[in-house]
Parts: structure tokens; C-alpha cells; sequence
């Protein structure tokens, strides 16, 4: 069975970094139609701090998530540094002290995060934040697994769910943050926080297929 190897793995975590930093005017061009437009900004701060941290250490994935989360929780502002901090603090804890990891682990390591977001908010899907993207992407490898999908496909399974998630976000109301006192007039806009998980899994989950053995 096709396992990714938690030691040396922080180039995972440097490859999530880079993305959400190229993406940064893209993230706050969406977040300024309906939001505050600094959410490009805050997420490219955080993550461009623990990429210098990590730099040059090679680092476990767990101790990278760890590095990761406890940035995002103190560097951030706003409610979208604490919930990305609790997801990948809940991600470093799942994966403490384990030496390989296989499909069963990562989707518990999917399934922690998400309750830890779910667990300091009150989002849910078809609330147009980031649960749009994230809850679907981890049903989608879940149920890949369940099918008898190999790891490598059931990680390709879980990118298409978390952007088609991300696309869903078009075509609904805003019920939660600041987005959500515009009403109707959130409709027609991707969220930012959806779009930024999409992109965060996506760079996961790519940095993991190239690691299975």
C-alpha cells in the first residue's frame, strides 16, 4: 500500500506557502468585492513567515503543519488566521510521532482539521466560506477510498471536489462574516477563503502524490 513518508517532508508545506504568496493580489482582488480585500494579504504574511522558518530545516510534515499553524494563529488578523491555524495545528497533531503515512491517516489528519475549523465556527456548507471547498474535497477522498480508488487517485479526487466546491461559492449568499450583511449582493462573487483553501489543498495534495512510495 502506497504510503507518504512524514520525515523531510516540509517542502510540502514551502510548495503551500509559495502558492497562497503568487496568490496574493489574486485572494485580495476576490476577498475586496465582499470583504475586507486583506485577505491575500494577511494569508500571504503568515505563510511567507513560516516558509522562511522552515527554509533549509527539512522538516517532518507534522513539525511543518506545527510551524504553519502556530504562525497563522499569532501572525493573522481576523477570523481567518485562527481557523487555518486550528486546521493545520490539528493536522501536525494527527501526524506526531507516525513514521509513514498512508490513506486511512490523511483522511483522519482531513477529517481533525475540519472539525477544528467547525469547532471555533459556525460555518457549514452552502454558507459560502471555505467549508465549500474543504468539507466536499474530504467526502470526495473519502469516498474514493471507499470505492477502492489508490491513494494517488483519491488525492486527485479530492482537488476536483475542493474547486468545483470553490466554483460553488458563485452562486451563493453569503451567510457568515463580514460578506454576509451584503445579502443578495454577495451572490456572483467566489469566497475568498473558499478560493484559498482550494489552492492550499490542491498544493497538499499534488506535494504528496509526488512523495508516495
Amino acid at each position: 500500500m502506497p504510503t507518504l513518508n512524514n520525515a523531510n517532508a516540509s517542502a510540502i508545506v514551502l510548495s503551500m506557502a509559495e502558492r497562497i504568496v503568487e496568490n496574493r493580489a489574486y485572494l485580495s482582488e476576490i476577498d475586496g468585492k465582499i470583504g475586507d480585500g486583506d485577505h491575500g494579504v494577511n494569508m500571504a504574511k503568515g505563510f511567507a513567515m513560516a516558509a522562511d522558518r522552515l527554509k533549509g530545516e527539512n522538516s517532518s510534515l507534522a513539525a511543518s503543519f506545527e510551524t504553519l499553524g502556530t504562525i497563522l494563529m499569532s501572525e493573522i488578523g481576523g477570523s481567518m488566521g485562527p481557523l487555518y491555524g486550528v486546521m493545520f495545528l490539528e493536522f501536525a497533531e494527527t501526524l506526531a510521532d507516525v513514521e509513514d503515512i498512508d490513506s486511512a491517516l490523511f483522511s483522519k489528519m482531513l477529517h481533525a482539521g475540519l472539525e477544528g475549523i467547525q469547532s471555533i465556527g459556525s460555518a457549514k456548507v452552502g454558507d459560502k466560506t471555505l467549508i465549500d471547498s474543504f468539507a466536499p474535497a474530504v467526502d470526495a477522498f473519502d469516498r474514493a477510498i471507499a470505492a477502492g480508488a489508490s491513494f494517488a487517485d483519491a488525492l486527485d479526487a479530492l482537488v476536483v471536489a475542493a474547486e468545483e466546491g470553490r466554483d460553488s461559492t458563485i452562486n451563493l449568499v453569503a451567510k457568515i462574516g463580514r460578506a454576509s450583511r451584503l445579502g443578495e449582493r454577495s451572490l456572483g462573487v467566489l469566497d475568498a477563503g473558499a478560493t484559498s483553501c482550494a489552492i492550499l489543498l490542491k498544493a497538499l495534495c499534488f506535494g504528496a502524490k509526488d512523495r508516495l512510495r
